[in-house]
């Protein structure tokens, strides 16, 4: 564990100015969107727009299209919070049947597609790629709905992007991967706290 630190901390020191950009107004986003603020799909879009260069060029195919796919919920994202004062677009949970639907579906998703990549592309760790890509589609919808429990998406699959980005050399994202974590923790109970607001209006 130690020497996973020094390392990370090694590769902050060096990052490149594009990735510190990408870095910084990606916090901005989670953080925003943990306080509920339409302004957090701002700062999704240009995050999510150096992400798709910064993937490619580490050989993460599958995370750059999911960061594409970032880009074009950044703008759906934010048109549907726009509508915030009907109540369909209030904090809500989701049925343990739509967990499970969800879950299964993006489990098998997640093997096809690690398969596919694993024979097909010198993708890098492509079954843990394509855990993230998977499941981060279906968190970035449920965010954009504002199903509460998102953030326990969030916060597994920000656990395996550690991983994912220290691998490939990107240890300032990894960093960032690691308070992405915090802050999702952070976040669900803030959102909790709104939504039992909400039941009490």
């Amino acid at each position: 564990m130690v020497d996973f630190f020094e390392t990370v901390w090694s590769g902050v020191r060096t990052t490149s100015t594009l990735e510190w950009f990408a870095f910084l107004t990606g916090m901005a986003y989670v953080i925003l969107a943990a306080k509920e603020s339409i302004w957090c799909w701002l700062f999704a879009f240009i995050s999510s727009s150096l992400f798709v260069y910064l993937c490619w060029i580490g050989q993460l195919y599958l995370e750059s299209l999911l960061q594409l796919f970032y880009v074009v919920m950044a703008i759906i994202g934010y048109f549907t919070w726009s509508k915030g004062t009907n109540q369909s677009f209030k904090i809500k949970n989701w049925s343990v049947k739509a967990h499970i639907l969800n879950i299964g579906v993006s489990g098998g998703l997640t093997v096809l597609l690690g398969c596919l990549f694993d024979s097909y592309t010198n993708q890098a760790a492509p079954y843990f790629d394509a855990f993230t890509t998977v499941f981060s589609l279906a968190a970035t919808f449920m965010v954009t709905r504002k199903v509460i429990e998102n953030w326990i998406y969030w916060i597994v699959i920000d656990i395996f992007s550690i991983y994912l980005y220290a691998d490939r050399g990107f240890e300032l994202l990894a960093l960032q991967m690691f308070i992405f974590t915090i802050i999702a923790t952070v976040g669900f109970f803030s959102w909790r706290q709104k939504m039992k607001l909400q039941m009490d209006a």
